[in-house]
């Protein structure tokens, strides 16, 4: 910015007066301005409107989510003798079970070695899953499985190298080392428990090992004649009864034996334990607590910016807002409204979530909720219930739902008015910019016709000095 010295001459304070004027000039484009702030203090409102409804309408879709009524919990009268658990959809019901034995997998071990560095030799051992029966004890492949032939070569033929090429194989078992006074014992166990997943084990010797070692020492094939390896464990599968009814499984688990319930037996009982299925009636309690706290955050937010303080003379940022206002409205009405469709359960306070003294917030009664989760189908009713092409018969959190979607889309009230209000800054700011620019004219063209007033009063007062001179002169 030059340097002005404006009014020096004349003894005018031309830059008050500069100042002052342009002072007046600027005052529209400061209400603008002003409007500007405030106005991206009303998008900001909008911004934690938008987020209080978008949390506001997820707890509306948990308590309209058909798997939150079809949700159920299972009880154990032993849980050292089973544990249960469900899936969404599960019948209601009490079972009676009795584990008359457990799933068990094959285990053999050989004899003992020295080390787990001694040579078992080379050669193959080929590994088939299947299941023995009968005494002699003759093996039938599991169907659809394949016979594995591990190769063991030159470096490989330590009995642990052996094990780490049998888990390699993925052959269904699993090898182990094993120590113990005697030496080290090569285990291996079936992958999974069940008769069907029985094992033998054929080997072919190609070099043998060191000290009378060699890969015959790990087959196992009753029925063949060949026998290194001692059978510790025979493959059982789970037997248990189910009110009553005999049931056989491969595995320790049994899945979907009714209606989506699953069973973990863990040992063994003399006599039969009960097992329970409920609805949970707490996940709905907490989904019903939590869409009543979004609701009092949703409405105390919107009371918090439509209000005007008296005392302090402010208005809410939002106060007189018809979107903002007209979205409390739907909240009421739907409060107000009731379930047209058949139902024992009709409006929210049949379910215990009573609106509270002023009509703007909700509180949960314990007790007639507690009532009400009694009867599970009839408050789903009220809440999920009606013909989607009547609105007046739809469920009080389908109505909340279709509220909220459209408050939120992207044509909906709630981004057309911050579309509009971005609108209006837009325009604001470039009036504003327009402004600044005729103002910086102004304040030149004001500037240059001081500075010839200025000039003129200057001349004016050297020509009055010499005049005053002249005639004290001649006196």
């Amino acid at each position: 910015m030059a340097i002005s010295s404006t009014g020096l001459g004349s003894g005018l304070d031309v830059e008050s007066i500069i100042t002052s004027l342009m002072a007046v000039e600027r005052k529209p484009a400061a209400l603008l301005e002003n409007a500007v702030s405030t106005m991206k203090s009303q998008l900001s409102s909008y911004g934690q409107l938008q987020s209080h409804v978008s949390a506001f309408q997820d707890k509306v879709r948990a308590m309209a989510s058909t798997s939150l009524w079809n949700q159920t919990v299972a009880a154990s009268s032993d849980a050292t003798v089973a544990s249960v658990t469900t899936e969404s959809g599960s019948a209601v019901g009490s079972y009676s079970l009795k584990v008359t034995q457990l799933a068990q997998a094959q285990t053999v071990s050989s004899t003992a070695v020295p080390a787990k560095t001694t040579s078992m030799g080379q050669g193959t051992l080929t590994i088939d899953l299947g299941s023995w029966t009968g005494d002699p004890a003759t093996f039938g492949m599991k169907a659809g499985a394949s016979s594995v032939t591990v190769q063991i070569g030159p470096g490989e033929s330590s009995l642990a190298a052996v094990r780490d090429k049998i888990n390699a194989a993925g052959a269904g078992v699993v090898a182990t080392v094993i120590y113990d006074a005697t030496g080290a014992r090569l285990s291996i166990r079936s992958s999974e428990t069940g008769v069907q997943n029985g094992f033998r084990i054929r080997a072919t010797e190609t070099v043998a090992g060191e000290n009378g070692a060699g890969l015959s020492m790990l087959a196992y094939d009753p029925e063949g004649g060949a026998g290194g390896m001692t059978q510790n464990l025979v493959a059982k599968d789970a037997k248990a009864e189910l009110n009553g009814l005999a049931i056989t499984s491969s595995s320790n688990t049994l899945k979907d034996v009714a209606d989506g319930m699953t069973i973990k037996l863990l040992k063994q009982s003399d006599s039969a334990i009960d097992l329970n299925v409920t609805q949970d009636s707490e996940a709905q309690k907490t989904a019903i607590n939590d869409f009543v706290k979004a609701y009092n955050d949703l409405s105390s937010f919107i009371q918090t910016q439509t209000k005007y303080n008296a005392d302090s003379k402010t208005a809410g940022k939002l106060q007189g807002d018809r979107t903002v206002i007209g979205l409390q409205a739907q909240m009421r009405e739907i409060l107000r409204g009731v379930n047209n469709a058949p139902a024992v359960m009709r409006s929210l306070s049949d379910a215990g979530i009573e609106v509270q003294k002023g009509g703007n917030t909700l509180s949960v009664n314990s007790s007639k909720l507690t009532a009400a989760l009694a009867n599970p189908a009839e408050l789903k009713k009220l809440f999920m219930s009606g013909d989607s092409t009547n609105e007046s018969t739809w469920g009080l959190m389908s109505r909340f739902n279709a509220m909220t979607t459209n408050m939120l889309s992207s044509e909906g009230p709630l981004t057309t008015r911050q579309d509009g209000i971005n609108a209006s800054i837009k325009r604001n700011n470039d009036r504003v910019s327009d402004m600044e620019t005729r103002l910086t004219a102004t304040e030149a063209r004001l500037r240059k016709q001081y500075e010839a007033l200025d000039t003129q009063m200057a001349k004016m007062s050297a020509l009055g000095s010499y005049v005053s001179t002249q005639l004290n002169s001649l006196l």
